[in-house]
């Protein structure tokens, strides 16, 4: 099996192309939504009400809008978090992955938002870097509903898409329009399937 991993910073599009590949029959594991599953189990909620307190937590489960907020000023309470969150994801994706090597599949996607933070890239085959320009990233961040400020403490803990840039196999660029995007996949499916018989050619 194959292990590629997706990654950009946040708002350069890499969920976008994630999605485009599911839908071309690509399995792709995204963490940031295994991490919010994680995040309503019991166990997680009574440790992070432990830690965090009462107000994060209610009938519906974590409240993570407002964690967010706590965390992303705070550098300590984030490992914290991240201490509570981060060893279930990793054990849900292996998880995940040997079922679906088991069912024979070649190539598996992990979309990870964190994947050169966390040192996930040292785990995958390959990296691709989806990236775009600062202009854009801001734009569709502030459509999102943030503001400067939260853009800024979002964007501080995470490694410049240079760096990303620079230590990736392949680089998704997504400046232009949404057909444009489509292409950059479909070239990154042929890619794919180069790496597919590299790897069992060896």
């Amino acid at each position: 099996m194959i292990l590629i991993g997706i990654t950009g910073i946040v708002g350069s599009g890499k969920t976008t192309v994630s999605d485009m590949l599911r839908k071309k029959g690509i399995e792709v594991i995204d963490l940031d939504k295994v991490a919010k599953e994680i995040s309503n189990q019991e166990d997680v909620k009574n440790d992070i009400k432990k830690l965090f307190g009462e107000t994060y937590i209610t009938e519906d489960g974590v409240v993570v809008e407002k964690i967010k907020e706590l965390v992303f000023k705070d550098k300590e309470k984030l490992k914290i978090l991240e201490n509570i969150i981060h060893p279930r994801v990793g054990q849900h994706m292996y998880d995940r992955i040997n079922k679906l090597e088991g069912k024979g599949i070649k190539t598996v996607v992990i979309d990870a938002p964190l994947l050169y933070e966390k040192g996930l890239n040292k785990e995958l085959n390959k990296v691709v870097v989806v990236s775009t320009s600062a202009a854009r990233t801001r734009e569709r961040l502030i459509k999102r509903g943030m503001d400067e400020k939260d853009i800024k403490r979002r964007t501080a803990i995470q490694i410049t898409l240079k760096e990303k840039e620079a230590m990736a196999d392949l680089v998704i660029r997504n400046d232009g329009t949404i057909e444009e995007l489509k292409k950059e996949v479909d070239d990154l499916i042929n890619r794919i399937e180069a790496w597919e018989e590299e790897l069992y050619a060896s």
